[in-house]
């Protein structure tokens, strides 16, 4: 390998540019160097390419974004091992778990790695991402992708896990209804899962028709376009004033958490998922009380490998079919515009490296 690579690296606000960063160094102990081959870019990405935050995290530093990645192992450290815990090997085509927890704290040991106090987390300040040729990364991160499955689609487990996570959260019954709010990447993937999952009728909203044509197509039974029609009154004639068993908003917060609110039944639960532009959320205290819900907050994804692998090598989850834009990772700065205005139909866009 050369000394230097290319990345794409987040400047400031919509300044993405492509340019050479060091090469990284020899892989160590428990250590994997992956050629990364595929890299989707979630919502998350676009909050941090848009306003150079996320929350209350700023970018202080050009950053390398990318967190939805998979790749090829191209050398490794002793010891190491994937996260099913058997030998890791050269050659073999990987999807990477962007997080890395530390393991050891209180909320590690208790099965939450999500919430480790010491995550560090792939594409979020000041931690480099995927848009780049090569990254180290900890072994235990990868998980081999089985034959047949591209690197997109091992890009693409990582929000698959997210939704996995967040239908978990719900406790979702057989026959229960369900709403999703805001038909992008995530929330298509929610759809799909929480089908899987046996809730019916499922509802999603969204205010682009390109969004909603393909959420016809995984499986909703109802489809709103909140920019023609008032979500809230569409979906309580629905239901016929009794609302909804289980909300996903995953929209980017504000009027969807708001909605959410209103369409849930009595004892219902909501479970948000979107990101708010603001590190602020309002929600409507009286109905929310009245009606005794349960608001839940979802944060990524914990423990669900395991299970998107193989329900996308089964066929029983589609990803490949989110992606509508491909684009090489020399322009990684027309993706992140195109996908930032919704132009041409975007659903989810995978950034290659040839």
């Amino acid at each position: 390998m050369n000394n230097s690579i290319w990345a794409a690296r987040l400047h400031s606000s919509r300044d993405i540019r492509i340019e050479k960063v060091p090469a990284p160094r020899t892989p160590g102990s428990g250590q994997a160097l992956v050629k990364v081959e595929a890299t989707g870019i979630c919502g998350s990405d676009l909050h941090t390419y848009l306003d150079a935050r996320i929350g209350d995290i700023q970018l202080e530093s050009p950053l390398v974004l990318g967190h939805e990645f998979s790749g090829s192992v191209v050398d490794l450290g002793a010891d190491a091992r994937d996260g099913n815990d058997d030998p890791l090997a050269a050659g073999q085509r990987v999807a990477v778990d962007p997080a890395t927890p530390c393991h050891r704290c209180e909320f590690c040991e208790n099965g939450h790695p999500n919430l480790c106090r010491r995550l560090h987390f792939c594409g979020l300040w000041p931690d480099d991402g995927s848009l780049q040729e090569y990254m180290l990364v900890p072994a235990r991160t990868c998980l081999p992708l089985p034959a047949g499955m591209t690197c997109e689609e091992g890009a693409l487990l990582e929000p698959l896990g997210v939704a996995i996570h967040a239908v978990s959260l719900a406790h979702l019954r057989v026959e229960e209804s369900v709403a999703v709010l805001g038909a992008g990447p995530i929330g298509q993937l929610i759809l799909q899962v929480a089908r899987l999952s046996g809730a019916h009728p499922v509802v999603v909203t969204d205010r682009f028709p390109w969004r909603l044509d393909r959420a016809r197509r995984f499986g909703a039974d109802h489809l709103i376009n909140i920019d023609q029609d008032d979500p809230v009154k569409a979906i309580m004639d629905l239901t016929r004033g009794r609302g909804v068993d289980v909300i996903f908003e995953a929209a980017w917060g504000g009027a969807a958490a708001e909605a959410a609110i209103e369409i849930a039944c009595l004892g219902g639960r909501i479970v948000m998922v979107g990101i708010p532009t603001e590190s602020k959320l309002e929600l409507p205290a009286a109905p929310a009380r009245r009606k005794g819900l349960t608001v839940k907050f979802s944060r990524r994804m914990k423990h669900t490998y395991s299970r998107a692998i193989p329900l996308v090598a089964t066929g029983r989850v589609n990803v490949a079919e989110l992606i509508t834009h491909r684009f090489p990772l020399t322009e990684a700065d027309k993706a992140f515009a195109l996908n930032a205005d919704y132009q041409d139909g975007v659903v989810k866009v995978v950034v290659g490296v040839p």
